[in-house]
């Protein structure tokens, strides 16, 4: 009998801003039952004077389900893990690797990778205020500094801490002078900086972030590792999402097709319509990647993407996205 707990991070689709709503992530589980899935970042700040609804809320089917928290004060970290925890998340994850000005002015995200004791006292705050596990995830180092020590340090301090799952993004941080898209594309990635930790910290577990895009590499990095992240990749070609249970977890192969996943994924729009006024549009988005490679793609992903339509009901554009596919047939 398989540990579920040792393979909860196995495989893993990233947190990514803008892109990972609960609308992203209904769709990604309709097409993985078993991949961990995580919110976009969500400051402490937005949780402890906004609406917390709106950052927390999610669909039960959205399960397992991680919160990733951006902050850096221990004790806002702390009432917000919690505030995770009782909305039913099933892990805390603390951002320390997005590379954005934004998020530096905010003294969170990678540059906190150069204040390991801070981030060790927020760590030991959320681990003290809930159950569930609290994970950070990080990248090997910030601007031109490639030495492995400074990776090796900061995860054997904020491990002192009770963080026991380091997700890493196999790539250094360039704080200055690179935009977030170039922060992960130009610094080069050296996973055998993520391979040398696991086996210089033999009693934690490391997850690979970065580059991913074939279920060869994923196998891969398995081999070594205790879970492989996938972002963009994930995003922009879902349909490999289909076939990660039986690759990855060894379950049964999928048994649905692109048709009905669509299919299931408009009632979930009109039930968005119905119950809360959300255009369908919203999590429409998500899906135009799922009919790559497919004729009449293109103008499928036309129809899905023309808001003039928006007013429609989401089972009428479906059949207008599929009249087009039928033309190009």
């Amino acid at each position: 009998m398989v540990n579920q707990e040792l393979i909860r991070w196995r495989v893993s689709v990233a947190p990514m801003m803008d892109w990972t709503d609960r609308h992203c992530r209904y769709f990604h589980r309709l097409l993985s039952r078993r991949a961990l899935l995580y919110t976009e970042m969500v400051t402490t700040g937005a949780l402890l004077h906004g609406d917390v609804p709106r950052h927390l809320d999610f669909d039960e089917t959205e399960h397992p389900l991680a919160l990733q928290l951006g902050g850096s004060e221990p004790d806002e970290l702390a009432k917000c893990a919690k505030l995770g925890e009782q909305w039913g998340y099933d892990e805390i994850n603390l951002n320390c690797g997005c590379p954005s000005e934004r998020v530096q002015r905010g003294s969170f995200g990678a540059c906190l990778m150069a204040e390991p004791k801070l981030v060790a006292d927020g760590v030991k705050a959320m681990v003290d205020a809930v159950s569930i596990p609290v994970t950070v995830k990080h990248r090997i180092g910030i601007d031109r500094d490639e030495s492995y020590e400074f990776v090796r340090d900061f995860v054997g301090t904020v491990a002192e801490a009770g963080c026991g799952v380091f997700i890493v993004h196999a790539r250094n941080a360039w704080l200055k002078g690179l935009s977030p898209k170039e922060n992960r594309e130009v610094p080069p990635l050296r996973y055998e900086t993520v391979h040398r930790l696991e086996r210089d910290f033999p009693g934690l577990q490391f997850v690979i972030n970065g580059g991913f895009g074939t279920t060869a590499e994923v196998q891969e990095q398995l081999r070594a590792l205790d879970g492989v992240m996938v972002g963009r990749e994930a995003y922009h070609n879902p349909w490999w999402l289909a076939s990660w249970d039986e690759a990855f977890f060894g379950d049964a192969p999928f048994e649905g097709t692109r048709e009905s996943v669509e299919a299931a994924l408009v009632d979930y729009m009109a039930r968005q319509r119905r119950e809360h006024g959300t255009y369908w549009y919203a999590a429409a988005r998500h899906m135009l990647g799922l009919r790559n490679g497919l004729p009449g793609a293109r103008r499928w992903r036309q129809v899905w993407s023309d808001h003039r339509l928006k007013a429609l009901d989401p089972h009428d554009v479906m059949a207008l996205a599929h009249r087009q596919v039928a033309l190009a047939a």
